[in-house]
């Protein structure tokens, strides 16, 4: 393949696609790859760089406003990177940036959410400089997830079970996975040799096989997500339950095309299901298609950062949209005098509703359905809300706009979508954000969650 010399010309015309260039590395972009520039400007998103490599990099795709690259050789290694934990970090897709050290990891997570605030929110960059504090990294950069996702797939009639590769087409086997808990890392090898024996006899009807482990409670769940139909229950549950002496396995049934399955139903095949953790005080009961936070010590600090935030008293009246199965309503009923939660997703109102009556928490109005269409007709002093990924519907913003409430605290996944509610929060003139606080539950790869208190304008 032609090697370019790096003359720092614009790529477009240049290097035609397949041809390689040398590029100085710049950034991480919020994603997997990281930023350089060409000499007219452009950028190109490398896959495989981290900030401060100078690479050999083929270019695979050129359009008008950028291009994108992946690296072929690290020609001079950046001061910034590792040396992986994981062995298949450069093929699997789960930890992106497991060649950047933590330190740069967390710096490169603030300025992603202080570029989002600048880029999409409008925000005067010396105002995002003060509003964002440094990324907090509440758990250890390895071992921290509670936790993690195997797929399953057949190749001539074999059963491969393993992680999707980096670009997400292909299944590759794995025997451990280093984000998991250390204590329970023979979990992927031995559901993987189960359900390998298992598929050697039955179609299973398969999609994705969930494992949830805790440190705190000891509780593992084993959930196989599959198609409704025959399923040999009483032998699946018997193999998975000696394998992984697992405290549950379930059996979530999907139904509808492959891009939309909606969850049918829940079968508990052996042990309790649902899969228990410990925040803070609180014992949680999750089931299987309920999100839970992945990072047990992260959420826990979430919780922390938003309650102290808020100031909270027993006089409060309290409000939580997207609410979950109560990682934030249970510690919102403990310090305030009454909470309106609103959760859309049907598992996860059951779970808010067990968990509270476990808890002997009664002075919580627990309501199922759409945040927008449900918003409580209440006059709340203090809220939280902690969206998908997709960020707050513009109703809901307004409606949090016309509450009495001293503050808001907005948990967010996604510093894109955030940016573009605090602007919106910011036309109507009503709330501001005061504090922003990323939060590093997701070490080796892009993700970060952002705690933003955000005060009543007086």
């Amino acid at each position: 393949m032609p090697s370019v010399p790096f003359t720092r010309q614009g790529l477009e015309g240049i290097v035609a696609v397949g041809s390689s260039i040398r590029l100085e590395v710049e950034r991480m972009a919020y994603g997997a790859d990281a930023i350089s520039h060409a000499d007219d400007g452009k950028t190109v998103f490398v896959s495989g760089g981290i900030t401060g490599d100078v690479v050999e990099a083929r270019v695979v795709s050129d359009g008008p406003s950028f291009a994108r690259a992946e690296v072929t050789e690290v020609l001079e290694p950046s001061p910034l990177r590792v040396a992986p934990s994981c062995p298949y970090a450069g093929i699997c897709g789960g930890c992106p940036w497991a060649a950047l050290s933590r330190e740069a990891q967390l710096a490169a997570k603030r300025a992603n959410v202080v570029d989002s605030l600048v880029r999409i929110g409008h925000m005067d960059q010396a105002r995002a400089d003060a509003l964002v504090g440094p990324c907090e990294a509440p758990s250890d950069p390895w071992g921290y997830r509670n936790k993690v996702e195997l797929a399953f797939t057949r190749n001539k009639g074999r059963a491969v079970i393993g992680m999707h590769d980096r670009g997400g087409s292909n299944v590759i086997k794995v025997d451990r996975c280093p984000l998991l808990d250390a204590r329970h890392a023979k979990l992927v090898k031995s559901v993987s040799g189960a359900l390998s024996y298992l598929s050697g006899s039955h179609e299973l009807g398969i999609d994705r096989i969930g494992i949830r482990a805790s440190r705190r409670t000891r509780d593992i769940e084993v959930s196989l997500w599959t198609s409704t139909g025959a399923f040999p229950r009483a032998q699946v549950a018997k193999v998975l339950a000696d394998a992984t002496k697992a405290t549950s396995v379930v059996r979530v049934l999907t139904k509808g095309p492959q891009k939309a399955r909606r969850v049918s139903g829940v079968e508990r095949l052996s042990g309790k299901g649902h899969w228990e953790e410990r925040i803070g005080s609180e014992l949680m009961a999750v089931s299987a298609p309920s999100f839970f936070q992945v990072n047990t010590a992260g959420a826990q600090r979430l919780v922390e950062l938003v309650c102290d935030a808020l100031g909270l008293s027993e006089d409060d009246e309290a409000m939580d949209l997207y609410c979950g199965a109560g990682t934030f309503t249970l510690p919102l009923a403990r310090r305030t005098g009454f909470v309106s939660a609103v959760e859309s997703y049907g598992p996860a109102v059951r779970d808010l509703r067990r968990n509270l009556e476990r808890a002997n928490l009664s002075n919580v109005d627990a309501v199922g359905g759409d945040a927008g269409r449900e918003f409580p007709d209440t006059d709340a002093d203090v809220i939280v809300v902690d969206p998908p990924r997709a960020g707050l519907a513009e109703d809901v913003v307004e409606q949090l706009c016309e509450q009495p409430a001293r503050a808001i605290a907005y948990v967010s996944c996604d510093p894109a979508t955030l940016a573009r509610d605090l602007a919106r929060f910011e036309e109507r003139g009503v709330f501001v954000p005061t504090r922003i606080t990323p939060v590093d539950l997701f070490p080796q790869t892009f993700h970060v969650e952002t705690v933003v208190l955000m005060s009543r304008v007086i």
